[in-house]
């Protein structure tokens, strides 16, 4: 993963996930067996984390405490990991009862 600290929107997502659509592609490919891409199922799927440095959660986990900031990081990384249906297994079941404790 490549992890990048943009200057976007306050009301944008505080982190965010995408994958390369050039590699996307090229596995999509590989996957229906066409045209000699099948090199490109065994590379490993890149993936760009984007954090909003102007939005509020991210400026409320700078201030905040070592241990809360950690919580709070990591759960605004799983939402976004949630958002394009990369959490799963036990991942997903800690996420799941993180938000439980916060609520």
């Amino acid at each position: 993963m490549k992890v990048e600290v943009d200057a976007l929107r306050e009301s944008d997502l505080p982190v965010s996930v995408t994958i390369d659509e050039f590699m996307r592609r090229m596995k999509d490919m590989a996957k229906t067996g066409g045209g000699g891409m099948n090199f490109y199922g065994s590379l490993p799927d890149n993936y760009k984390v984007t954090v909003n440095g102007n939005h509020p959660l991210i400026k409320r986990i700078l201030s905040s405490s070592d241990e809360e900031s950690a919580k709070l990081a990591k759960q605004a990384f799983d939402l976004a990991l949630l958002s394009r249906g990369l959490l799963s297994g036990a991942d997903l079941t800690s996420f799941v009862k993180r938000s439980v404790e916060m609520i």
